[in-house]
């Protein structure tokens, strides 16, 4: 197992990291670095900029309009992007449908929908869990029924995150109750524009709208958009699941907020206390674990072997490890952290600490972050999992 990278691939390195900090915003930068609100239009905005350069499907073969990167330069790419203060690439539509519809849809079918996800212009959201169908997916119950050349969606799919921008939106639905659960999902794509889509917000702990309710009630949705086989789609949504859980895992924005953590440390003197300091070295090897973790998956890729099968203890550590230095950044500042006004904060103001400008969001980014270790399958679940594949 190598895990160096070679000189073309540091050539490489150099390379994405100019473009990056010619084309990336300063005003994107500067919000990310602080953790402080992106707008729908600065997500769009960065999403575009990488759309013309054909590196928003940076994980894309060429033959769908992609770079064709080896999955080493993909990384190369996400670290340098992340290390720039870039905003993560949302990833419904590039890493997670897309593949989706590479590997199974249609030719019109992918002729049709990837151009659109590849500039950035046309926005996805992701409709998986429902209210009772979390980490148990086969459970769900939203309902397609066919009807000549469509099909009639009913039913209701919860925490979408971000489904306000929606245009289109991936679903699974029950087409069929026979047999196991499983065998009764298909993999439908809907016009979030439809008649009887609605959508509504679920206002988080810390005011933020992030996440939806969506409800279809008679949603009409030609039986084309179907991917793949009817019945089929737990077969799709496995694909994509693994997709998503490494994408959770985020290494490279966890070593750009190890950094930040160090700054606010030193800036209030929690770095001086030597408790504390362990604190912040015991993640920093955690992170670095977690960075060699996915190197070798990428060495083996990178080999020719089969990678190996550990999207789900990607995800445990790498959410625990978001957690993690969004708590130590509460408790460096103290007091400071917990004032929140979202009106001040987007002003530059929230009060006369020295540190204000970066005490401002660690209540909202900590509140935030307590989700991480449910969504994209619990931690709990992911457990038994890697448990099953480990120990058999």
């Amino acid at each position: 197992m190598d895990l160096a990278f070679t000189p073309d691939e540091q050539r490489f390195r150099e390379d994405i990291r100019a473009w990056v900090r010619e084309n990336l915003p300063h005003d994107i930068a500067n919000k990310v670095h602080n953790a402080l609100r992106l707008s729908r239009d600065d997500l769009q905005r960065w999403a575009r900029i990488l759309g013309s350069k054909g590196w928003l499907g940076y994980g894309w073969p060429t033959q769908f309009g992609g770079p064709g990167w080896t999955a080493v330069q993909k990384h190369l790419f996400e670290e340098e992007c992340a290390l720039a203060g870039a905003p993560r690439i949302i990833p419904f539509g590039p890493v997670m449908v897309a593949p989706v519809i590479m590997a199974f849809g249609s030719a019109e079918q992918q002729q049709r929908f990837l151009p659109g996800i590849a500039s950035g212009e046309v926005w996805w959201s992701q409709g998986y869990s429902e209210p009772g169908s979390g980490s148990d997916l086969a459970s769900v119950k939203t309902r397609a029924e066919r009807k000549g050349d469509s099909y009639i969606v009913n039913g209701q799919k919860t925490w979408t995150t971000l489904a306000q921008f929606g245009d289109w939106i991936f679903c699974l639905v029950r087409t069929s109750n026979e047999g196991k659960p499983q065998t009764g999902i298909s993999f439908l794509l809907i016009d979030m524009k439809s008649p009887g889509v609605t959508v509504r917000p679920i206002i988080m702990l810390d005011g933020e709208h992030e996440v939806n309710e969506v409800f279809f009630d008679n949603v009409e949705v030609p039986a084309a958009n179907l991917i793949g086989e009817e019945n089929k789609g737990w077969t799709y949504a496995k694909h994509l699941l693994s997709h998503e859980r490494t994408n959770i895992a985020d290494v490279n924005r966890s070593k750009r907020e190890l950094e930040r953590l160090k700054r606010i440390a030193k800036a209030e003197g929690a770095w001086e206390d030597r408790r504390f300091r362990d604190e912040i070295a015991k993640l920093e090897v955690d992170v670095v674990a977690l960075e060699m973790m996915v190197l070798r998956v990428l060495s083996a890729e990178k080999s020719g072997k089969n990678p190996l099968d550990i999207a789900g203890l990607l995800k445990i550590k790498g959410s625990e490890i978001q957690q993690r230095y969004s708590e130590l950044m509460m408790l460096a500042v103290g007091p400071y952290a917990l004032p929140f006004i979202a009106e001040a904060m987007e002003a530059g103001w929230q009060g006369e600490h020295v540190g204000a400008a970066y005490c401002a969001p660690l209540a909202s980014t900590y509140f935030n972050y307590r989700k991480t270790t449910i969504y994209g399958g619990s931690n709990e679940v992911q457990r038994n999992i890697v448990a099953q594949v480990v120990l058999g």
